[in-house]
């Protein structure tokens, strides 16, 4: 961790998220006594990890992570205000919270970054795309993706708006995965294999597909390519999943609009 967090770190909601995030940090070296945590029902974990907990924030801390459901925004964030317009940063993770809303509740001058990460951030194998205001410059940009990158990968966006496309591609997209792997293992089983034995198969498959394509130099396209023989088995397979009308691509795309426009809707309230 390259920043030392002198003034401190506040940790605003510890779920699952901001728990991944502060083993993260703990892992890579940062002292727990800077570390401030508020959570209303904090978890025994929680409670043994020698931070400050559910007591006297500092007054100007070096960034608070707003880890809080949306829902419980409006009963956290007014404790906060006295921190806005300074150059304590507000890194927000909660979804569908525009950067206006926080400029209305902290004030314009506060520098808010907000970011989406994903379920696989659990075992440091997410990803995590951010933007920040006006009032955040580079270091502050550093800072947050310092914090973000012990949970997996970091992306920069060039719009505020770019958020709901992350959300429906990367936000969303662990949960289309997984019912991936779930229909997989569900196929496997009605032809004839024992659904432990299917499930085994269709977890490690999609597991290895992607880990593959994640260290490959080759593209998904090529890695598929690679695997097709002509007339063979994948062949086959693919001619079904592949197919314009009734295919995976069609489909795909209604799933990631229909996730799209709902993160619209959300952010309009």
């Amino acid at each position: 961790m390259q920043h030392n967090f002198e003034r401190g770190l506040v940790l605003l909601g510890c779920g699952k998220m901001g728990s991944a995030m502060l083993a993260g940090w703990l892992q890579a070296g940062v002292d727990p006594k800077t570390i401030y945590a508020v959570d209303p029902f904090p978890s025994e974990w929680l409670q043994q990890q020698g931070i400050h907990l559910n007591t006297e924030l500092p007054k100007a801390p070096d960034l608070v992570l707003i880890a809080v459901k949306p829902q419980m925004m409006t009963d956290a964030l007014p404790a906060l205000t006295a921190m806005g317009n300074s150059d304590t940063v507000f890194l927000s993770v909660a979804a569908g919270i525009s950067i206006t809303t926080y400029q209305g509740i902290l004030g314009d001058q506060t520098p808010i970054i907000r970011a989406m990460p994903n379920t696989p951030a659990a075992i440091g194998q997410g990803i995590t795309a951010l933007i920040g205001n006006s009032s955040t410059h580079s270091k502050q940009l550093e800072m947050a993706e310092d914090l973000l990158a012990v949970i997996g990968q970091v992306v920069h966006l060039q719009t505020e708006a770019q958020m709901d496309a992350v959300t429906g591609v990367s936000g969303s997209g662990p949960a289309y995965v997984f019912h991936m792997i779930e229909t997989l293992a569900k196929a496997g089983a009605a032809q004839g294999l024992s659904p432990d034995l299917a499930m085994q198969l269709a977890k490690a498959t999609v597991a290895g597909a992607g880990a593959l394509a994640m260290h490959s130099n080759e593209t998904p396209e090529q890695l598929r390519i690679n695997v097709t023989s002509p007339n063979g088995t994948t062949q086959a397979g693919l001619d079904v999943l592949m197919d314009t009308d009734t295919g995976l691509a069609p489909l795909i795309d209604k799933t990631v609009t229909a996730a799209t426009q709902r993160s619209k809707e959300l952010g309009r309230g």
